[in-house]
């Protein structure tokens, strides 16, 4: 069995939720077992996601012989009130994006933008 992942304690931008369709969007024969080292959650937390997207209508699964092949419904429209419009495509190429330049190699910083400087108000 697995070792116990190292815990997180204090809030995070991205629910185990996200994470976990996020690594089923790369790779749609991944094991439970891999998702949950990636996302750093037990195997029993990733079954349970698993279980909460497919109720949900996020995501459906097919037996392939011994594993899993999962596929995300793409026009699904996240939960959360204030999400209204943004469907999981949407969230999905979001985390994309960020993993894209995420991986890319560092860039040199830029300077940070000085704003100009006008006239003082008593001459405006």
């Amino acid at each position: 069995m697995g070792e116990v992942p190292e815990t997180h304690s204090g809030w995070t931008f991205l629910t185990n939720h996200a994470r976990v369709l996020a690594a089923i969007a790369e790779d749609q024969n991944v094991r439970i077992r891999d998702i949950a080292a990636r996302c750093r959650l037990t195997e029993r937390a990733v079954q349970k996601i698993i279980s909460d997207l497919e109720q949900g209508g996020y995501l459906t699964h097919t037996r392939q012989g011994r594993s899993n092949e999962y596929r995300i419904e793409p026009g699904t429209i996240l939960r959360h009130p204030a999400d209204a419009g943004l469907s999981v495509s949407g969230l999905l190429a979001v985390l994309a994006r960020y993993d894209t330049r995420h991986d890319a190699p560092p860039q040199e910083p830029r300077p940070a933008a000085v704003p100009e400087q006008g006239p003082p108000a008593s001459d405006r």
